[in-house]
Formats: structure tokens, sequence, C-alpha cells
């Protein structure tokens, strides 16, 4: 590949504060799940010494080509006011550096901050005209008419168009959400494919960590964990204490001297209290503390909420805190899932991709890969149920399923402390069923279910509601009477805690053995199938076997080719020993069983995927070298070489999936982060829209059997 034939678009924008990095990061969504190798490129960065630029730190996180940060930078703004033709130059140079290594690059312009004469646009126009890259222009719509959005965009047009650079598309951000399509039909006007993006608060809202950052404040109490709540108002706690609780909103800021004492224990109380909207922080300033005795009474009553102190004056206080914006920064996932939701929403991905002239290479990229599971669950939304709603990843994951529209969710928990737990952590669960399988009708139902279920092995119905009152086995039941169609379990609980009610209650598939799993190993171009990996420890022929035909459905099911590799320290006939032997056997048994399907074994790692090895070992076989579902012999060898993949060679490794069941059904880790859980019940989703099809097919089969093979009547002989 030559620099010169990487694919870009630019992303620009003439004033601050328009969401550009919204924009960008939704355009970038877009780009990794066309394909390829996308990289992102800053041609002016705001990085200073020892601190990263922090937008293209966020982009380069979702970016697929495997390039280093310092390998997306241009030049710094000192070096295009001391030389801006120097600086073109520069930049120019170092983007045809990252584009030998790219298919496609995101360029995101400049922060205004008046670097060229006679605009910053004009010089973004200029860089974007030498890089060849059509712009996509984001204009503040904040305060704005629908026609001043308008003008403000024919105004910005034409400097780019005097500067040699295109237009490809208007993004109006930041619009009254009343006037969205009224803008998106002004702008219509300009002849250039326009969307709009109403204002959303939380992306430009600072969370208490920025805003005790910004006062030079400390954290007097509270779980600093909370830190990480934004904001989204601010308000001088200076009047009566049954004023200022009139005021309270959702994820509300109050500021109040620390000598006020009342005001101090009226919030904190308010906090906790059902019917109060729950806070994002207190800010006590003055430089002043607590009387020993209210600081005793607050630190008796141990609030989550974060009180954080500091030493202005309540004027400076408030300015400060009015005027901190929240940045869209690496970790910031609240605002990344809520920027992500609006271009999902807003802009149609087919539509940007029918502006841009893109490369589209064959290539599967671990950011591609998971775009299109959360493009495939929401395609038609499932319902999954939590066992372990108590966990704060668990409830973390539900608000990002919940903004990105991924599934119907159930928690499990007592319904009042999981709600003030999400409250908390400023969680918005007032969509979500929330049940207490301690306490819930349900529970004298499912045990009867149960007990049926475990007649033959001497269940009695008291035993049985004492299971099913179990958060695993709640779920399990409520899976397998339809009122879920998954479930996503594991955080809190351990591998055997989780499948044993499976094993005991949804059961196998007809024509399926045994249970086993698989990870989706995501490498920088392709993804590749691992099973089993987590469930089965010593697999007999015939399970092998299973897990073989089991992984190469589940593979084909996520759009992964069918080529199975049975692994083996042998390859072919080159070895011998009971290991191989088991190998071999369970291949036969596959093409025995499944003879449509590829599949070769026994063979070693290096020749199933690599086809200069595979051209020398077994040049005939179909799978040798281009092998995409790999087997391992023994959970022993599977689990460490997911590992060392995911470890070594910087595999995303997504699962265990779990694979041979009735109903689909996972297992999390219990390190499992908020994007494991995320990706899972996304996986789990799938599943269930894969079941649900294979239902009807099932039924419309029987329903054309049933027609053909009735009798003919005499009339109709007639």
């Amino acid at each position: 590949m030559t620099g010169t034939s990487a694919r870009s678009i630019y992303i620009a924008s003439a004033e601050g504060d328009t969401g550009k990095s919204t924009v960008a990061l939704g355009a970038l969504m877009v780009l990794t799940a066309a394909g390829g190798r996308v990289g992102v490129f800053r041609p002016i960065s705001r990085a200073s010494a020892g601190k990263r630029d922090y937008i293209l730190d966020l982009l380069h996180q979702y970016a697929s080509a495997d390039v280093t940060y310092e390998d997306c930078i241009g030049v710094t703004y000192d070096d295009v006011h001391s030389d801006p033709d120097a600086a073109i130059g520069e930049i120019v140079a170092r983007y045809h550096a990252l584009a030998e290594q790219c298919d496609n690059i995101l360029v995101i312009g400049s922060d205004y901050t008046d670097v060229a004469s006679p605009s910053e646009l004009s010089f973004n126009a200029r860089v974007a005209a030498n890089l060849s890259a059509p712009i996509i222009l984001v204009v503040k719509a904040f305060e704005r008419e629908p026609s001043e959005v308008k003008a403000v965009a024919d105004l910005l047009l034409a400097d780019i168009k005097s500067e040699h650079a295109s237009t490809v598309g208007i993004v109006a951000n930041r619009c009254d959400p009343d006037d969205q399509p009224a803008v998106v039909a002004a702008l219509s006007r300009t002849g250039i494919r326009s969307w709009a993006l109403p204002e959303e608060p939380l992306l430009v809202a600072p969370t208490m960590g920025e805003l005790c950052d910004a006062l030079d404040a400390t954290l007097y109490s509270g779980d600093r964990d909370l830190l990480d709540r934004e904001a989204l108002d601010v308000m001088v706690g200076g009047m009566t204490v049954e004023h200022i609780l009139e005021r309270l909103s959702e994820s509300l800021v109050v500021i109040a001297p620390a000598d006020r004492s009342d005001v101090l224990l009226a919030l904190v109380n308010a906090d906790v209290a059902e019917g109060f909207p729950r806070l994002a922080g207190i800010v006590i300033n003055g430089g002043l503390r607590p009387h020993p005795m209210i600081d005793a009474l607050v630190k008796g009553l141990r609030p989550t909420l974060p009180i954080i102190a500091c030493d202005h004056g309540t004027y400076e206080t408030a300015r400060i805190a009015a005027n901190t914006r929240g940045a869209m920064a690496r970790g910031s996932y609240r605002k990344i899932d809520a920027a992500l939701a609006l271009m999902e929403k807003y802009v149609s991905p087919a539509e940007l991709l029918a502006e841009l002239d893109l490369h589209k290479p064959e290539v599967v990229t671990p950011q591609m890969f998971e775009y299109q599971l959360m493009t495939q669950a929401k395609s038609d939304r499932q319902h999954i149920v939590l066992p372990e709603g108590n966990d704060d990843r668990i409830l973390r994951a539900t608000e990002r399923l919940l903004r990105r529209g991924v599934a119907e969710l159930t928690l499990l928990g007592d319904p009042v402390a999981v709600r003030r737990r999400g409250n908390e952590l400023g969680i918005d669960l007032g969509d979500v069923d929330i049940i207490d399988p301690a306490t819930s009708p349900l529970a004298d139902e499912f045990a009867e279910v149960y007990t049926e279920l475990r007649k033959h092995k001497g269940m009695t119905l008291e035993r049985a509601l004492e299971a099913v009152r179990d958060e695993s086995y709640f779920g399990t039941m409520m899976l397998h009477t339809g009122r879920v169609d998954g479930m996503v379990s594991g955080a809190a609980h351990t591998t055997a805690q989780t499948i044993r009610p499976a094993f005991e209650i949804i059961k196998t598939k007809p024509g399926v053995s045994t249970v086993s799993s698989v990870f989706f190993m995501c490498l920088s171009d392709k993804v590749l199938s691992y099973g089993d990996c987590a469930i089965v420890p010593d697999p007999t022929a015939e399970e092998l076997a299973d897990i073989a035909m089991s992984s190469a459905q589940t593979a084909a099911a996520f759009g992964i080719e069918q080529r199975v590799a049975l692994l083996s320290y042998s390859t072919g006939a080159s070895g011998t020993g009971k290991d191989v032997e088991k190998v071999a056997a369970a291949t036969a048994i596959v093409r025995e069983r499944a003879p449509e399907l590829l599949v070769e074994g026994p063979i070693q790692y290096d020749a199933a995927v690599e086809p200069t090895v595979a051209a020398s070992k077994m040049p005939d076989s179909p799978v040798a070298g281009r092998a995409t579902v790999l087997i391992f012999p023994d959970l022993n060898t599977g689990n460490n070489t997911y590992k060392a993949v995911q470890r070594s060679a910087g595999a995303v490794a997504i699962g265990p999936v779990l694979q041979g069941l009735n109903k689909p059904m996972n297992d999390l880790s219990r390190g499992a982060l908020v994007s494991d859980i995320v990706n899972t019940v996304a996986i789990t989703a799938i599943q269930a829209q894969n079941n649900k099809k294979a239902q009807n097919n099932k039924k419309a089969h029987a329903e054309t059997a049933k027609t053909e093979s009735a009798p003919v009547s005499e009339e109709q002989n007639a």
C-alpha cells in the first residue's frame, strides 16, 4: 500500500464548543464498521509537554490501525504561529507517513484558537485541500435560530471553497431539540448533505472530579468512585434550607459555605431520602471545614455523596463551577455512549458512507466486529436478564446498553437497593424492571416447574422454593418459562453457579450432548473462534466432535467463515499417541455427522493458520492455512492459548460464549470489565435472535410438510 492510496475525511469547525469530538467519534465508528485499517490524524495538536491531546487520545483508542499515538500528530500550535507554510509541509509529510499504514483516515481539525488569519477554518480548509480530504463541517446551533445556522453555514462553505477544499456534509450540533427538524430543513437548502444533533447536556457537563480539579479542591467526604458522575447544573445554597430543598434537581451540585451546618446536613439526608432527586455532589467553600461535631455527624452517616472542599469565596466558586466544561476524554464512558447514541439516531451511517469515497478491503478489525455486534443486536431487540443487579459493573453496563438501545433488560436484586445505587452512580434505571427473587410471587410458579423438572432426583416443593430464590436459578427459570430471551451472569458468581442451573433446567439442544464455549479472538485484521477454552476439562472424542460442530455453528451465526481445525501436536499422520488419536477420531466423527463442513485434524496451530506452513505440511487441504474455527484438544491447552494470544498479541478476546444449550445463557468472568458485559449481552441477544429464527423456520417447514401430506379431496382432484 502506498501513502496516496489511503482515503480520508476531515472534521472541521470554525468556533469553539461545537461538539466536534461527538461528530468525530460517531464518524470514526462508521468508518471502522465499514472495514479496513482506520487511523486518526490530528494536523494541529493541543498536546503540551507531558500532556496528551485528549481528543486524539480518545479517538486513537477506537481506531483500528495499529499505529502509535505519536504517529497521529502533525504539528503544534506554536509551529503554526511560527511558520504556517512550513507547518503545512510538515503536516502533509506526517499524514502520508501515517497513510502508509492505513486504508482510511479520520482527520480531526484544530480547536478554535485563532491560529491562522483570516480564520482558523481557512487554515484547516487549506490543510484539507493539501491532504485531498473532503470536509464534514460542524456548525454550532446552540442558541441560534435555524435561519442563523444556515447563514453561518453559507459563510463557512464559501470560506472552505476559497481555499480549494470541498465540503461533503454539514452537521449542526447542539440544536434546541424542538428546532432540530427545522435546522435540517434549512441546511438542506445549501445543496450539501446535512444532519442536526440536538443539545445533550450530559456532553458538556463536568464530572465532580473535573470540578474538584478546576476548584483546586479536595474530597472531604463520600465515595471517590462517584467523582466520575456528571454535574448537570450548579446552585448556590445561600437561602434557607426549605427553599434549597425546593430547588433540588437530578445531578445538581450545591455550593455552600462549610459553616452552614444546616444546609450540609439537609443535603446529605435529602440525597438518600425517597422522593428527593440524587445530587451529583456538594461543594463547601471559603477555606473552612465543618464544626467538629458536625464533622463527626457527617462521618457517622457515611454518605456516599461526594463532598469537596475548596478555599475560594462563594462568588469565585460559583463562577469557576459554572464555566467548567466537561471533556469527552478517554474513560468518559457515559459521554462516549451519549455521543454515539446521538450520532446513531440522527446521522444515518448509510448516508454518511454514501458521501465518502472509502477503501473497503476484506479485513475484519476488533472495532468492526464489536460495532457489528451492537448493530445486529439492535436490529431486533431481545429481553435479557442480568441476575447480579447489585454489582456496579452490571449497573454501568445497563446504562450503556439502554443508551445504545441494544436490548431490553431485567435486573435481579432488591429494587430499593439497586435503584439507590443506580442513583448514586447517576444511572437512570426508570425503564428497567428490577425483581427481587426473595419476595417475587413468581417464585411459587417457578418452584412448581422446577419440582416437576427434577422430580426424578427427589426434588420437593419446599426445596425447590428455596432453590429458585437464588438469583442464578431465578434468572434461569425466567429464561426457561419464556419471560426473557437470554441471560448473562457470572460477574459475581462462579462458572459453576451460573452453569449448574442451565444443565438442570435449560438442558442441551437436540442432537447435542456437550455444553461448551468459544472465544471470539479479534486480531488486527480478522476474527477467529477458539473452542473450548472455559467449560470441558478433558473432552472425549465424541465431546470434541460436539464442540467442533457447535463452534462452527456459533461462528457462522456471527458472520465468521466455517473452516474448522481440530488442533494437536501432530499434523496429519506425522505423530502418534493417544492424544493424537483422540483428535483424529473426533475429526472422523465430525466428517460423518456434518459432511458439508470443511474440517481438518489433527493439525498443528501453525499449519492451521499460516499459509506458508500449510503449503509444506498439508498442501491440498481446504482448511490448512485458512482455519477460522480452532478447536483445542483440552481445556488446559485452550485456556492458556487464548490468554497467551490475548496478552502477547494484543488480541481482543470476547467470551466465553456458551453453546449447545436450548436457550442462550452466557457466563462472565468475575474480572469482567463493563465493556465485556456489554459485548456479552449483545452476543446473547444475537443468539436469541437466531434461536427464534430457527424455531420459526422449523414451524414453517412443519406447516409445509403438513400441507403437502394432507389427503386430496375428490373436489380438488376434479
